[in-house]
């Protein structure tokens, strides 16, 4: 009876014992997440937020979310203080100075252990998160620089589309041909003088723009930039594209006013997130295709996969096991993503890119595939550019650069230097 007694009581401990154990693991935790964006992104990611609560009584995201701008002012104002969010959106500008600066925990132990389950994503999705060696952010959707090409325009030209990998030669002379078969601009606005486009054509001619420490060019052969220009007036001049007249024109009109929408030329230069505007303004009767920047002759891909932005975790988040768990639920689950539904750009995941497909709309799908063709051919994402690249561009690129060149004011060789020499002062005060 003794015995029997004494077991008894322990059985009670045990059990009062293994009760407190389960109480004290489903104690409330709260966890602070972060955002930026439109109302769109706003609702999608609040109910995508609500779902995971639903499936994990024991969590509770305290969330806020902000306009680009205030976004960076109240974030940068918490890193000083130490307090910031456990779930954080970030950006590929941004990226590599709060990793250096130590204020990000690396992912890495994550991804390796399964917590942030990477299994299915190409190494190509993964690169922009990477600093010095270690990811410190995951890609929430990806993005590429792309040509519009007008099918319907090449079709009427009886000019082939070109190869994936085609060249700016080829370029040239396609657009030769479309302006003398259709009598229209072959390309139309945005400018081929855009900046964007100088970074990739220094990407595919195996260049880099800027130094590792971002205090000069990073390169000294000119000649490629020399050759793009070159191109350019020399379409200019045939009228197979638009001159810089006719492009400033055309630039306040909005998606509706492009020319490729209102059929005044068959191809244009897009982001590929930025190509809804441009399908949708066109109309279901139209058909255009997303295809990779030309190339130099003998470069490698201009195209490269961008993050349109990042997840990470603070290095003084408290719970940095539990944001990653809810890192892994936004990213993979099915879901999730139906609601989500790629409005931070093309998912990562295969996984998730499969089951989306067949809810697609033309635009979507063509998206899709687009991003899928860029990573089975693109050239490694570049380091951030440095502090002084806006300045440079708004400063320097543009007015004493880009637009006397293509107003024919300066030639192409003096337009170059001028680029080399006052970039360089601004960026050795970094």
């Amino acid at each position: 009876m003794q015995t029997r007694k004494y077991s008894l009581l322990f059985g009670m401990l045990l059990l009062v014992l293994l009760t407190g154990m389960v109480v004290q693991a489903q104690e409330p935790l709260t966890l602070q997440m972060t955002w930026w964006g439109s109302q769109n992104r706003h609702d999608r990611t609040i109910k995508v937020v609500e779902m995971y609560e639903a499936a994990n009584p024991n969590i509770d995201i305290a969330y806020e979310f902000a306009n680009f701008t205030d976004y960076w002012t109240r974030l940068n104002t918490q890193a000083a203080g130490g307090g910031l969010p456990c779930i954080m959106q970030h950006d590929y500008a941004y990226l590599a100075e709060w990793a250096k600066r130590g204020l990000l925990l690396p992912l890495d132990p994550y991804f390796e252990d399964g917590t942030i389950d990477v299994s299915d994503v190409d190494e190509a999705y993964l690169q922009g998160g990477q600093v010095d060696g270690k990811y410190y952010g995951i890609s929430l959707g990806t993005n590429s620089q792309s040509m519009i090409l007008d099918i319907d325009a090449f079709e009427k030209a009886g000019v082939d589309l070109p190869a994936p990998d085609w060249t700016w030669a080829d370029f040239e002379r396609i657009a030769l041909e479309l302006h003398e078969k259709l009598g229209i601009w072959a390309y139309g606005s945005p400018s081929l003088g855009d900046d964007q486009l100088w970074t990739s054509l220094n990407l595919a001619s195996g260049l880099q723009t800027f130094s590792d420490d971002g205090k000069a060019f990073g390169y000294t052969n000119d000649q490629p930039l020399i050759d793009y220009f070159n191109m350019i007036l020399r379409l200019q001049d045939a009228g197979a594209i638009q001159n810089a007249e006719e492009v400033n024109a055309d630039s306040d009109l909005g998606p509706e006013g492009s020319p490729i929408v209102t059929g005044r030329s068959a191809m244009q230069y897009q982001w590929s997130n930025q190509v809804v505007a441009i399908f949708s303004a066109a109309g279901e009767d139209r058909h255009f295709r997303l295809w990779h920047l030309p190339r130099p002759e003998g470069g490698q891909s201009a195209n490269y996969l961008k993050p349109s932005m990042f997840f990470t975790i603070p290095a003084s988040c408290q719970n940095p096991d539990e944001a990653a768990k809810f890192i892994n639920f936004f990213t993979n689950d099915l879901e999730a993503n139906e609601v989500l539904f790629a409005e931070r750009g093309v998912p990562i995941s295969a996984a998730v890119r499969d089951h989306l497909r067949p809810m697609l709309d033309t635009v979507g799908a063509e998206t899709f595939g687009f991003l899928e063709r860029v990573q089975a051919d693109s050239s490694p994402i570049f380091p951030p550019n440095p502090p002084g690249y806006n300045d440079i561009r708004n400063n320097v690129y543009i007015p004493l650069f880009r637009d006397p060149v293509l107003y024919g004011q300066i030639p192409v060789e003096e337009g170059i230097a001028i680029l080399r020499s006052e970039a360089e002062i601004i960026l050795s005060k970094n």
